[in-house]
């Protein structure tokens, strides 16, 4: 269950951080969710450099302040020496206690383009800030944030320090509640991925410490961040004692007890890519407000030209834009489908990415496992004939409402080998509605008997039953058709009927019945 289940305070205290934007004249949530995380970018720098300065002190080991020193907008003003600032004023700890219309200023003129100009291998999310804006338009609703994000924090020490729990895991979560408020789909299809279908796919990849792990179609970073939890989660002993959250899945919070050289492997482990900028910033300050210090997510498309990684990954997890298409002349010359549909071509891009015997979870629409044009079965032999399909699971077309009602599969394959059996599911509940709403039932729906039978590769050989497997010599015989319903026989029942006699028996009765109610007709009208 999320940490911030039983704190009714801090989750109040985001529902009002997001209802000051939107009555301070920010109403598009992609636009909020961006400026509120440069804010808390501004905090986070500010709290980080006086946690080194004091352990520097504490144990005698120099260290350089970035707010140290005089900060100059222009190369030229730097060499002249005009114009400066001490850089202490920009400080977040600073800044927040100046009037509103000055602090606005203040930001715009001076902390924003410092930001920009940090040392952008110290900060990778420096490194994506060139084209970043600070639209905030109004002094008080700058103060107003500023504000509730204090109070925020200071809510999430309170509960660090009462309950026992690890600030880092409580930051996590209320970034990813943040995250959550963005409600419609972004450009070119991106719409968040439901964290607890992210968790499922996660677990039957099943992903190790030391592996690569790769998303070429990150957003927000979700897939990368289930990778990271769940590898954390298999290196506490404790887990076994750990309570299931609502979903049914064991997550460990005890990222911070990590030793410093696994957090290591942890940290460079993961790699991401997004082609759209904010998506990139959020992507990072999702993962750095896990813990993860210097996350790696790049902006780039990677079905273009200008990609190249080829057999780098363990572990590829997407779930790639399903409506996009991208111009013939841009796409990279290693993708050989001949097609301009990005479902089908991140197919061959995930396949590329991936190490000889690396796994592959990737959610892709429906109409992909069943689609008869060539590119559609060229993309299904590359996953049967050139891999080995280890997975087909339909999901109904509510997993992704309010953002898309398109019905979805999760797909599992190993690079390399032959497909032998492929175990198919139909996964009915997700232990949610299926409605716009999508709220919570009281179960976790299929999630945790499809993990279970998966990992048995359960078989039901009459095929009646959710699951079952299916050769790869019957696929191939159906023109490699991954559709569940292909396959799955349905349960007929004989209808019983009466003996005719009978049948006769009460067509007769009716008849009296009828011609006696048209001579009582005929004795009234007559």
């Amino acid at each position: 269950m999320s940490l911030l289940s039983n704190n009714s305070q801090i989750k109040s205290k985001i529902d009002d951080l997001w209802n000051k934007f939107w009555s301070g004249g920010i109403s598009n949530p992609l636009t909020a969710i961006e400026q509120i995380t440069y804010l808390l970018f501004m905090k986070k720098l500010d709290e980080n450099d006086l946690e080194s300065l004091a352990n520097a002190e504490f144990t005698g080991d120099d260290f350089k302040s970035m707010f140290s020193g005089t900060f100059y907008l222009t190369s030229e003003d730097k060499e002249k020496k005009q114009n400066g600032i001490d850089k202490q004023k920009l400080r977040w700890s600073e800044f927040k206690r100046m009037p509103s219309d000055e602090m606005l200023n203040h930001i715009q003129r001076f902390v924003f383009p410092f930001l920009k100009q940090l040392d952008k291998e110290d900060s990778p999310f420096t490194k994506h800030m060139a084209n970043a804006v600070f639209i905030i338009p109004k002094p008080s609703l700058l103060l107003e944030a500023i504000k509730s994000i204090d109070e925020i924090y200071e809510e999430m020490e309170k509960d660090a320090n009462e309950k026992g729990q690890d600030f880092q895991d409580i930051q996590g979560d209320v970034y990813e509640m943040l995250l959550s408020e963005i409600a419609a789909a972004g450009k070119n299809g991106q719409f968040r991925t439901p964290r607890h279908i992210i968790k499922l796919l996660v677990e039957l990849v099943n992903p190790k410490l030391g592996q690569k792990v790769a998303d070429p179609a990150c957003g927000t970073g979700g897939f990368l961040l289930g990778a990271y939890q769940y590898m954390v989660t298999q290196l506490d002993k404790d887990k076994a004692h750990k309570e299931p959250d609502e979903d049914g899945f064991i997550r460990s919070s005890r990222s911070a007890l990590l030793t410093k050289d696994v957090k290591g492997i942890l940290d460079d482990s993961l790699q991401g890519y997004d082609i759209d900028q904010t998506m990139v910033r959020l992507g990072l300050m999702n993962l750095m407000m896990h813990g993860i210090e210097s996350p790696k997510v790049d902006y780039k498309d990677t079905l273009s030209k200008g990609y190249h990684e080829t057999a780098e990954y363990d572990i590829v997890l997407a779930n790639p834009p399903f409506t996009g298409s991208i111009d013939k002349g841009d796409i990279n010359e290693e993708l050989n489908l001949k097609t301009t549909k990005t479902e089908l071509l991140f197919i061959e891009r995930i396949y590329n990415m991936l190490k000889m015997g690396g796994t592959a979870g990737i959610i892709i629409p429906q109409g992909v496992l069943f689609s008869a044009g060539k590119a559609f079965q060229d993309a299904r032999k590359l996953m049967i004939e050139n891999s080995q399909l280890k997975a087909v699971i339909s999901m109904p077309s509510g997993v992704f409402k309010p953002y898309a009602g398109v019905s979805t599969a999760l797909l599992v394959f190993t690079k390399g080998g032959e497909t032998d059996k492929v175990w198919f599911c139909d996964l009915k509940s997700d232990g949610y509605t299926l409605d716009d709403k999508r709220t919570k039932l009281k179960d976790s729906g299929d999630l945790q008997n499809i993990i279970s039978n998966y990992k048995l590769k359960s078989d039901d050989p009459n095929r009646k039953q959710d699951f079952f497997l299916v050769s790869k010599e019957e696929l191939v015989a159906e023109d490699y058709d991954l559709s569940f319903s292909r396959y799955k026989k349905e349960s007929y029942i004989e209808p019983k009927y009466a003996p005719l006699s009978e049948t006769i028996s009460k067509i007769e009765k009716l008849e009296r019945e009828i011609q006696k109610d048209i001579e009582n007709l005929k004795s009234v009208v007559l």
